[in-house]
């Protein structure tokens, strides 16, 4: 059975989380940290303050983080200290941030870190980076959508798809949305959306004289990204200590 503790135990992906792997049969979910002390799924939800004891106590084999930025960096570091693989879904994770939790995971323990652990978006990551690669002559639109509450914007998965577009197509400037007299130049558009409970939609439109191609990705479900976390988190334990993404943990080519 692999245990699993799962940070923001308390929100919305977090409970999603809670009930994906109390549901799982190789699973076994021992804890969650959070804010305040609660419980869920038969499982006690502990402060962060006294994770370090959850984790030793509970000897967990992997800690989900589905949290903000800022709690983030700290849920890895203890994770790390502990000795426990990571499955991290956060976004709005800054430079500095990332460069912290790079530290304390190296040589340490593995992690999969995405911006998005849905199955389907890896497989349309790689479908956007393929039609990049060939269309690179195309103009290029981003259009990304979610619920009123997401505070970063673009999403991590537009940023990850935007840096997937400029490997193979090339570095352009970005345009975030557009008004007035604005001629377009060798860019790429990114469209924000926010509202209602809009799960995530991301699209890539390459249009050109008399043609446009469209990929997109529509989420109905936030279980789409716990059952990826819960592949991933299968798939981790045991691994060498690094970072890996996804595409690792789906063994498609980059």
């Amino acid at each position: 059975m692999i245990k699993v503790v799962i940070c923001g135990a308390s929100g919305r992906m977090g409970q999603t989380l809670g009930r994906m792997v109390h549901d799982a049969p190789d699973m076994e979910l021992v804890g969650g940290i959070n804010l305040r002390t609660s419980s869920f799924f038969g499982a006690d939800i502990v402060e962060s303050k006294d994770a370090d004891a959850l984790l030793k106590k509970t000897k967990a084999d992997v800690v989900i983080d589905f949290t903000i930025a800022s709690a983030a960096v700290g849920n890895v570091q203890m994770a790390a200290r502990n000795n426990c693989a990571l499955i991290v879904g956060t976004t709005g994770i800054s430079s500095e941030q990332r460069a912290e939790m790079e530290k304390a995971i190296t040589g340490h323990v593995p992690a999969v870190i995405s911006t998005n652990f849905s199955i389907g978006v890896a497989i349309f990551q790689q479908l956007v980076r393929e039609s990049a690669r060939l269309l690179k002559d195309y103009d290029i639109e981003v259009i990304e959508a979610h619920h009123r509450n997401k505070k970063d914007a673009p999403s991590g998965t537009a940023k990850t798809i935007l840096q997937i577009i400029e490997e193979e197509a090339g570095a352009r400037m970005k345009q975030y949305g557009r008004e007035g007299m604005t001629e377009r130049q060798d860019e790429i558009g990114v469209h924000v959306i926010r509202g209602g409970d809009i799960v995530g939609d991301h699209k890539v439109m390459y249009s050109k004289n008399f043609e446009t191609i469209e990929l997109s990705h529509r989420a109905y479900d936030r279980s789409v990204f716990a059952s990826g976390a819960l592949v991933a988190a299968r798939w981790v334990v045991g691994k060498k200590p690094g970072i890996y993404g996804m595409s690792d943990v789906l063994g498609l080519k980059k």
